[in-house]
């Protein structure tokens, strides 16, 4: 929330962001509510996948902006890290960090754990279970630890010391996700045979080890180990106006969350965007992007020539870093999908559209022989039907029954003649059939050096396919932006077939 300077004032978190934000405006608030509501000038909000994610994003946030209505953190290590030392038998103690994000000491850091009470007995679970030494020092004599069966006593013999070698792999393996559900399985049992064994509060210290562990269950991208600088930019283009959207991480730590927006006119272009963007922020070495910039090396180069040190530009193909990026184009398409209906929203998600697909055109062919094959055009506008825009189509190049050439045919026509007349395109080209069809369509598009997103739609199966895509995209038939493409679908069906019929009675007139 922010008042009318801009300044950040408080910030939260949400399950149903309608209902928590009508909460404020509720009459009689205490002291503190009602003087927040009479600062609140605007709102703004950031979509996570789940709440692990929202806790993090929050006490992150709290910290850089340090709101007057929030309350501030004093404990910086609000959420559990476990080191495992770099020492030559390594040991499991609570990792810490400085404000800024960093790790104190060496060694392999995991977490952050977001659930559970306390953070000794789970690593008190993790050493007994794994027979991690809890000495500072290594003594030279095996000690208690070793006699009551927690510790393979490396200090002292030397088969100790390969099976502590072992443990310490496992232990490694279970914190970072890979073994984690067999050992919490394993934990389970144990829990269960102390209570049976009335050992209740061996119980409860396992079950506070499996709920810690649990928290690793979730991938979380608002915070992790790594602590390389990166800056993620999303953009989205909704009439010739491009707004962008970026996370800052800083020590592997989400800071910070801004939004831009920028028309597109003259040499306002996504690359420029960035470029200006660092004239007043920090360069980081790497920039992570849903879609490369124009004259992206040139960029590199100039980014890199300021910074004094190299930096990439890239598009991630897979793993947390891409995550990220289609977290930040979930939140955009509400931001500009605002106004719009929720079945064409969601209709360019499921096809991964560049724009939401406001003006859809669909393409038909009704065959009844040689002499009576036609093309039809049905255009919605706003998922609902244009019936002045629908268009009809008699077939003058294709002889014989080919419904490939014939709608490459129409298709070619059609969008010539838009170019020529430099008329708006479609935001989404939709025919009627299955990959032939579809590929037929996009041969006609290439030849005229346009590029307009296309599907088809199969009847039988209502599977919709796009081109560079080997399976089909199934939407389930309960969705509205099914029915969208099913409705426009049938309409060109409708109107090729009655266009058709009518030739045939002029042609039975004529005989």
């Amino acid at each position: 929330m922010k008042d009318r300077a801009g300044t950040v004032i408080y910030i939260g978190k949400a399950k149903n962001l309608k209902n928590r934000v009508r909460s404020y405006f509720l009459k009689n608030q205490n002291y503190k509510t009602q003087k927040l509501v009479e600062k609140i000038s605007d709102i703004e909000f950031v979509l996570t996948d789940n709440e692990s994610e929202a806790f993090l994003l929050e006490s992150n946030m709290i910290k850089q902006y340090r709101p007057i209505f929030n309350i501030e953190l004093k404990d910086q290590q609000r959420y559990t890290y476990l080191r495992l030392t770099d020492e030559t038998f390594p040991r499991l103690v609570v990792a810490r960090r400085t404000r800024g994000g960093k790790f104190l000491g060496g060694g392999k850091i995991f977490g952050p754990f977001t659930q559970g009470s306390s953070k000794l007995l789970t690593i008190g679970s993790l050493r007994k279970t794994f027979k991690i030494r809890i000495c500072k020092r290594l003594p030279k004599k095996a000690c208690l630890e070793y006699h009551l069966g927690n510790c393979e006593a490396p200090c002292e013999f030397e088969e100790g010391r390969t099976r502590y070698q072992e443990h310490v792999r496992d232990l490694q393996a279970t914190l970072g996700g890979k073994d984690l559900h067999e050992y919490s399985k394993k934990l389970e049992s144990e829990m269960r045979e102390a209570s049976e064994n009335m050992e209740f509060e061996r119980a409860r210290e396992i079950r506070d080890t499996l709920r810690r562990l649990n928290g690793l269950n979730t991938r979380q991208k608002m915070e992790n180990i790594q602590s390389h600088d990166e800056e993620y930019f999303g953009i989205r283009v909704m009439d010739q106006t491009a707004t962008v959207m970026n996370f800052k991480k800083i020590n592997g730590v989400i800071r910070d969350s801004n939004k831009f927006s920028f028309d597109l006119v003259g040499d306002n272009t996504f690359s420029n965007f960035i470029f200006q963007y660092y004239t007043t922020s920090q360069i980081p070495p790497m920039i992570l992007v849903n879609q490369l910039p124009d004259n992206v090396t040139t960029l590199e180069k100039m980014l890199s020539k300021n910074a004094g040190f190299s930096v990439k530009i890239r598009t991630p193909g897979n793993g947390r870093r891409k995550e990220m990026i289609q977290l930040i184009l979930k939140n955009l398409d509400l931001i500009v999908a605002k106004g719009n209906k929720p079945e064409l929203i969601e209709l360019q998600q499921a096809l991964s559209l560049p724009s939401i697909p406001k003006i859809i055109e669909c393409f038909d062919i009704s065959n009844h022989g040689a002499d009576y094959a036609v093309g039809s055009m049905s255009r919605f506008v706003d998922g609902t039907p244009d019936k002045s825009g629908y268009r009809k189509f008699k077939i003058k190049t294709v002889k014989g029954r080919n419904d490939f050439a014939m709608i490459n045919e129409v298709v070619k026509r059609r969008y010539f003649r838009l170019d020529n007349e430099k008329t708006q395109m479609p935001d989404l080209v939709l025919i009627d059939g299955g990959r032939g069809q579809l590929s037929s369509a996009t041969d006609a598009l290439s030849s005229l050096g346009l590029h307009i997103p296309v599907a088809s739609l199969a009847k039988e199966n209502e599977e919709i396919f796009v081109p560079k895509k080997k399976d089909p995209i199934i939407i389930p038939k309960d969705r509205q932006s099914l029915k969208v493409l099913q409705f426009a679908r049938d309409e060109a069906h409708r109107f090729g077939v009655k266009f058709n019929r009518s030739l045939r009675m002029q042609k039975t007139k004529l005989d």
